[in-house]
Protein backbone atom coordinates (compact mmCIF):
# COMPACT_ATOMS: atom_id res chain seq x y z
CA UNK A 1 0.00 0.00 0.00
CA UNK A 2 1.61 3.29 -0.78
CA UNK A 3 0.11 6.01 1.91
CA UNK A 4 -0.61 9.40 -0.34
CA UNK A 5 -0.82 11.81 2.72
CA UNK A 6 2.45 11.11 4.87
CA UNK A 7 2.95 13.79 7.50
CA UNK A 8 6.28 14.48 8.17
CA UNK A 9 6.65 16.42 11.66
CA UNK A 10 9.79 18.57 12.80
CA UNK A 11 11.22 17.44 15.65
CA UNK A 12 13.40 18.83 18.64
CA UNK A 13 15.21 15.92 20.45
CA UNK A 14 16.47 18.46 23.29
CA UNK A 15 12.77 20.05 24.16
CA UNK A 16 10.72 16.53 22.97
CA UNK A 17 9.25 14.50 25.83
CA UNK A 18 11.20 11.65 26.80
CA UNK A 19 8.43 8.98 25.13
CA UNK A 20 8.95 10.54 21.68
CA UNK A 21 12.74 10.35 22.21
CA UNK A 22 13.04 6.82 22.89
CA UNK A 23 10.43 6.18 19.94
CA UNK A 24 13.07 7.60 17.48
CA UNK A 25 15.55 5.73 19.32
CA UNK A 26 13.81 2.67 19.62
CA UNK A 27 13.72 3.43 15.32
CA UNK A 28 17.22 3.05 14.99
CA UNK A 29 17.20 -0.28 17.29
CA UNK A 30 15.34 -1.78 15.31
CA UNK A 31 16.72 -0.70 11.57
CA UNK A 32 20.07 -1.84 12.94
CA UNK A 33 18.35 -5.10 13.93
CA UNK A 34 16.89 -5.81 11.12
CA UNK A 35 19.83 -5.19 8.68
CA UNK A 36 22.69 -6.92 11.18
CA UNK A 37 20.41 -9.80 12.96
CA UNK A 38 23.34 -11.54 14.13
CA UNK A 39 25.29 -8.18 15.88
CA UNK A 40 24.93 -7.32 19.75
CA UNK A 41 21.24 -5.27 20.06
CA UNK A 42 22.12 -1.60 19.98
CA UNK A 43 20.26 0.24 23.37
CA UNK A 44 17.02 2.60 22.41
CA UNK A 45 18.24 4.54 25.43
CA UNK A 46 21.44 5.62 24.12
CA UNK A 47 19.86 6.04 20.73
CA UNK A 48 17.98 8.53 21.87
CA UNK A 49 20.59 9.94 24.24
CA UNK A 50 23.03 10.83 20.86
CA UNK A 51 20.03 12.66 19.55
CA UNK A 52 20.67 15.40 21.71
CA UNK A 53 24.48 15.00 21.44
CA UNK A 54 26.20 18.02 19.23
CA UNK A 55 29.25 19.48 18.59
CA UNK A 56 30.57 22.88 19.24
CA UNK A 57 29.52 24.77 16.03
CA UNK A 58 27.29 21.85 15.16
CA UNK A 59 23.42 22.38 14.52
CA UNK A 60 20.99 19.41 14.06
CA UNK A 61 17.19 19.60 12.58
CA UNK A 62 15.20 16.84 12.74
CA UNK A 63 11.72 15.61 10.98
CA UNK A 64 9.44 12.58 11.88
CA UNK A 65 6.72 10.19 10.63
CA UNK A 66 4.55 9.20 13.73
CA UNK A 67 2.59 6.37 13.64
CA UNK A 68 0.61 7.10 16.79
CA UNK A 69 3.30 6.94 19.61
CA UNK A 70 5.42 5.00 17.40
CA UNK A 71 8.38 6.78 14.57
CA UNK A 72 7.32 5.12 11.28
CA UNK A 73 10.67 6.96 9.94
CA UNK A 74 13.17 9.64 10.93
CA UNK A 75 15.65 11.97 9.13
CA UNK A 76 18.00 14.43 10.58
CA UNK A 77 20.15 16.92 8.90
CA UNK A 78 23.65 18.52 10.70
CA UNK A 79 25.82 21.17 9.50
CA UNK A 80 28.67 23.44 10.72
CA UNK A 81 27.56 27.18 10.99
CA UNK A 82 31.72 27.97 10.95
CA UNK A 83 33.08 25.74 8.26
CA UNK A 84 32.40 23.80 4.99
CA UNK A 85 29.15 25.97 5.42
CA UNK A 86 27.81 24.70 1.64
CA UNK A 87 27.59 21.25 2.99
CA UNK A 88 25.32 19.30 5.42
CA UNK A 89 24.89 15.64 6.21
CA UNK A 90 21.73 14.29 6.11
CA UNK A 91 20.39 10.71 7.84
CA UNK A 92 17.03 8.77 7.13
CA UNK A 93 16.28 5.39 8.44
CA UNK A 94 12.33 4.01 7.96
CA UNK A 95 11.07 1.09 9.67
CA UNK A 96 11.60 -2.03 7.82
CA UNK A 97 7.44 -2.70 7.93
CA UNK A 98 6.66 0.23 6.91
CA UNK A 99 8.35 0.65 3.45
CA UNK A 100 7.54 1.34 -0.33
CA UNK A 101 4.66 3.66 0.95
CA UNK A 102 6.38 7.15 0.46
CA UNK A 103 7.92 7.76 4.02
CA UNK A 104 11.35 7.34 2.59
CA UNK A 105 10.83 10.08 -0.40
CA UNK A 106 8.96 12.37 2.19
CA UNK A 107 11.83 12.69 4.37
CA UNK A 108 14.16 13.06 1.76
CA UNK A 109 12.10 16.47 0.49
CA UNK A 110 11.87 17.31 3.44
CA UNK A 111 15.58 17.25 4.24
CA UNK A 112 16.06 19.24 0.98
CA UNK A 113 14.07 21.92 1.92
CA UNK A 114 15.89 22.20 5.36
CA UNK A 115 18.90 22.50 3.66
CA UNK A 116 18.11 25.03 1.37
CA UNK A 117 16.74 27.27 4.42
CA UNK A 118 20.18 27.20 5.65
CA UNK A 119 21.79 27.68 2.15
CA UNK A 120 23.37 24.47 1.75
CA UNK A 121 24.15 23.41 -1.66
CA UNK A 122 25.42 20.17 -1.20
CA UNK A 123 23.88 16.98 0.90
CA UNK A 124 26.32 13.88 2.03
CA UNK A 125 25.22 11.02 3.13
CA UNK A 126 25.58 7.37 3.67
CA UNK A 127 24.57 3.98 2.75
CA UNK A 128 25.74 0.16 2.95
CA UNK A 129 25.10 -3.00 1.24
CA UNK A 130 22.90 -4.30 4.13
CA UNK A 131 20.71 -1.73 3.40
CA UNK A 132 19.89 -2.70 -0.14
CA UNK A 133 17.61 -0.45 -1.04
CA UNK A 134 19.92 2.42 -0.06
CA UNK A 135 21.38 2.80 -3.62
CA UNK A 136 18.68 2.56 -5.77
CA UNK A 137 17.19 5.18 -3.32
CA UNK A 138 20.51 7.49 -3.45
CA UNK A 139 20.13 7.26 -7.45
CA UNK A 140 16.70 7.65 -7.52
CA UNK A 141 17.10 11.29 -5.86
CA UNK A 142 20.02 12.66 -8.30
CA UNK A 143 22.93 12.07 -5.78
CA UNK A 144 26.37 10.96 -7.15
CA UNK A 145 28.86 8.29 -5.40
CA UNK A 146 31.78 10.30 -4.13
CA UNK A 147 33.61 8.19 -1.84
CA UNK A 148 33.32 4.17 -1.85
CA UNK A 149 34.35 2.99 1.33
CA UNK A 150 35.10 -0.31 2.86
CA UNK A 151 34.08 -1.23 6.12
CA UNK A 152 36.51 -4.46 7.93
CA UNK A 153 36.91 -6.05 10.83
CA UNK A 154 39.70 -8.05 12.29
CA UNK A 155 38.65 -11.21 15.07
CA UNK A 156 41.14 -10.44 17.81
CA UNK A 157 41.97 -14.13 18.06
CA UNK A 158 43.37 -14.32 14.75
CA UNK A 159 45.90 -11.82 15.29
CA UNK A 160 49.45 -13.42 14.63
CA UNK A 161 51.70 -12.52 17.93
CA UNK A 162 54.67 -12.39 16.38
CA UNK A 163 53.49 -9.92 13.56
CA UNK A 164 52.54 -7.47 16.43
CA UNK A 165 55.81 -7.84 18.22
CA UNK A 166 57.65 -7.32 14.94
CA UNK A 167 55.93 -4.05 15.15
CA UNK A 168 56.22 -3.13 18.35
CA UNK A 169 60.24 -3.19 18.11
CA UNK A 170 61.76 -0.35 17.23
CA UNK A 171 65.24 1.18 16.95
CA UNK A 172 67.18 1.92 19.87
CA UNK A 173 67.33 6.00 20.79
CA UNK A 174 65.31 6.80 18.15
CA UNK A 175 63.40 10.03 18.95
CA UNK A 176 60.04 9.12 19.81
CA UNK A 177 57.82 8.65 22.74
CA UNK A 178 54.50 7.71 23.61
CA UNK A 179 51.55 9.10 24.89
CA UNK A 180 48.71 6.57 26.22
CA UNK A 181 44.90 8.25 27.09
CA UNK A 182 42.33 5.88 28.02
CA UNK A 183 39.71 8.13 29.36
CA UNK A 184 39.47 11.92 28.60
CA UNK A 185 42.86 13.46 27.39
CA UNK A 186 44.07 15.90 29.59
CA UNK A 187 43.17 19.68 29.75
CA UNK A 188 46.75 20.43 28.57
CA UNK A 189 47.30 17.94 26.29
CA UNK A 190 43.73 19.27 23.95
CA UNK A 191 45.44 21.92 21.78
CA UNK A 192 48.07 19.40 20.62
CA UNK A 193 45.72 16.31 20.26
CA UNK A 194 43.64 18.98 18.20
CA UNK A 195 46.05 20.26 15.52
CA UNK A 196 47.43 16.36 15.58
CA UNK A 197 44.44 15.21 15.07
CA UNK A 198 43.98 17.96 11.56
CA UNK A 199 46.56 15.46 9.80
CA UNK A 200 43.13 13.54 9.24
CA UNK A 201 42.74 16.40 6.60
CA UNK A 202 45.19 13.91 4.04
CA UNK A 203 42.95 11.51 4.02
CA UNK A 204 41.53 10.68 0.57
CA UNK A 205 37.96 12.54 0.32
CA UNK A 206 37.21 11.39 -3.31
CA UNK A 207 35.02 13.20 -5.18
CA UNK A 208 33.61 14.85 -2.20
CA UNK A 209 33.72 18.48 -2.42
CA UNK A 210 34.60 19.15 0.78
CA UNK A 211 37.24 21.99 2.46
CA UNK A 212 39.89 21.07 4.99
CA UNK A 213 37.99 20.64 8.80
CA UNK A 214 39.58 22.79 11.87
CA UNK A 215 39.29 20.72 15.00
CA UNK A 216 40.19 22.69 18.32
CA UNK A 217 40.26 21.64 21.85
CA UNK A 218 36.58 22.80 21.98
CA UNK A 219 35.88 20.55 19.16
CA UNK A 220 37.31 17.53 21.68
CA UNK A 221 35.97 19.16 24.83
CA UNK A 222 32.58 18.20 23.32
CA UNK A 223 33.22 15.12 21.64
CA UNK A 224 34.49 13.76 25.31
CA UNK A 225 31.09 15.13 27.21
CA UNK A 226 28.80 13.21 24.47
CA UNK A 227 31.28 10.12 25.04
CA UNK A 228 30.88 10.53 28.78
CA UNK A 229 27.04 11.09 28.77
CA UNK A 230 26.76 7.90 27.05
CA UNK A 231 29.35 6.05 29.31
CA UNK A 232 31.69 5.37 25.83
CA UNK A 233 35.13 4.49 26.84
CA UNK A 234 37.62 5.71 24.70
CA UNK A 235 41.33 5.38 24.54
CA UNK A 236 43.96 7.50 21.61
CA UNK A 237 47.62 6.94 21.69
CA UNK A 238 49.63 9.11 20.23
CA UNK A 239 53.46 9.33 19.17
CA UNK A 240 55.23 12.63 19.75
CA UNK A 241 58.79 13.62 18.38
CA UNK A 242 61.18 14.69 21.06
CA UNK A 243 63.35 16.96 19.00
CA UNK A 244 60.33 19.48 18.21
CA UNK A 245 58.01 18.69 20.87
CA UNK A 246 55.67 18.13 18.40
CA UNK A 247 52.70 14.98 18.02
CA UNK A 248 52.90 13.11 14.85
CA UNK A 249 51.10 9.81 15.02
CA UNK A 250 47.94 8.79 16.68
CA UNK A 251 45.32 6.32 16.70
CA UNK A 252 41.92 5.97 18.78
CA UNK A 253 39.16 3.41 19.44
CA UNK A 254 36.30 3.33 21.67
CA UNK A 255 33.51 0.97 22.85
CA UNK A 256 30.00 1.16 24.42
CA UNK A 257 30.20 -1.07 27.62
CA UNK A 258 27.03 -3.21 26.67
CA UNK A 259 28.82 -4.04 23.68
CA UNK A 260 32.04 -4.68 24.84
CA UNK A 261 32.72 -6.86 22.87
CA UNK A 262 32.67 -4.75 19.45
CA UNK A 263 35.55 -2.14 19.42
CA UNK A 264 35.30 1.12 16.75
CA UNK A 265 39.18 2.17 15.17
CA UNK A 266 38.56 6.01 14.67
CA UNK A 267 41.47 7.53 12.98
CA UNK A 268 44.84 6.18 12.61
CA UNK A 269 47.43 8.74 11.66
CA UNK A 270 50.72 10.29 11.10
CA UNK A 271 51.96 13.46 9.71
CA UNK A 272 53.21 13.19 6.02
CA UNK A 273 57.01 14.35 7.20
CA UNK A 274 56.85 11.69 9.77
CA UNK A 275 55.85 8.50 7.40
CA UNK A 276 58.03 5.36 6.16
CA UNK A 277 59.38 4.96 9.42
CA UNK A 278 56.66 2.54 10.32
CA UNK A 279 55.36 4.62 13.17
CA UNK A 280 51.15 3.73 12.01
CA UNK A 281 52.21 -0.46 12.38
CA UNK A 282 53.76 0.71 15.90
CA UNK A 283 50.27 2.82 17.04
CA UNK A 284 48.22 -0.27 15.42
CA UNK A 285 50.32 -2.76 17.23
CA UNK A 286 50.36 -0.69 20.28
CA UNK A 287 46.43 -0.32 20.73
CA UNK A 288 46.13 -4.36 20.06
CA UNK A 289 48.84 -5.14 23.13
CA UNK A 290 46.58 -2.38 25.08
CA UNK A 291 43.17 -3.97 24.28
CA UNK A 292 44.74 -7.55 24.87
CA UNK A 293 45.92 -6.56 28.41
CA UNK A 294 42.78 -4.49 29.23
CA UNK A 295 39.90 -4.79 27.16
CA UNK A 296 39.18 -8.40 27.81
CA UNK A 297 35.49 -8.13 26.98
CA UNK A 298 37.14 -7.24 23.50
CA UNK A 299 36.76 -9.73 20.57
CA UNK A 300 36.49 -7.74 17.36
CA UNK A 301 37.61 -4.09 16.19
CA UNK A 302 35.68 -2.72 13.17
CA UNK A 303 37.27 0.02 11.12
CA UNK A 304 36.30 2.19 7.61
CA UNK A 305 38.54 2.99 4.97
CA UNK A 306 38.50 4.97 1.74
CA UNK A 307 38.77 2.38 -0.51
CA UNK A 308 41.57 4.77 -2.33
CA UNK A 309 43.56 4.49 0.61
CA UNK A 310 46.01 2.03 -0.02
CA UNK A 311 48.33 2.76 2.48
CA UNK A 312 46.18 2.55 5.71
CA UNK A 313 44.29 -1.01 3.74
CA UNK A 314 47.23 -2.21 3.40
CA UNK A 315 48.55 -2.29 7.21
CA UNK A 316 44.71 -3.67 8.36
CA UNK A 317 45.34 -6.41 5.78
CA UNK A 318 48.25 -7.23 6.56
CA UNK A 319 47.00 -7.55 10.53
CA UNK A 320 43.82 -9.66 8.98
CA UNK A 321 41.45 -7.52 8.19
CA UNK A 322 38.48 -9.13 6.52
CA UNK A 323 36.02 -6.69 4.47
CA UNK A 324 32.63 -6.58 6.34
CA UNK A 325 30.01 -4.11 4.68
CA UNK A 326 30.17 -1.82 1.61
CA UNK A 327 29.99 1.73 2.12
CA UNK A 328 29.35 4.65 -0.25
CA UNK A 329 29.50 8.16 0.75
CA UNK A 330 27.31 10.13 -1.58
CA UNK A 331 26.59 13.93 -2.68
CA UNK A 332 23.81 15.87 -3.93
CA UNK A 333 24.18 18.85 -5.39
CA UNK A 334 20.67 20.91 -4.88
CA UNK A 335 19.32 23.24 -7.50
Amino acid sequence: MILTDVTVTPFDPAAAPPEQRLAVGQLNVDVFAWAYPAEPPLSAEKQALALTHLTPGERAEHVVVWDGGQAAGWGSLSYDTQQNTHLAHARLVVHPQRRRRGLGRALAAALQELARRETRRTLTFVTSDRHPGGEPFARLLGAQPALPMRQSRLQLSAVDPDLVAQWLSRPAGEPYRLHLWDGPIPEEELERVADLMMVMNSAPKGELEMDDWRITAETIRGWQENAAQSGERDLLIAVEDVRSGELVGYTDVSWAPERAAIVHQGSTAVRPEARGQGLGKWLKALMLDHLAKNAPEARVIQTNNAEENAAMLGINVALGFKPWVAITEWQLRLK
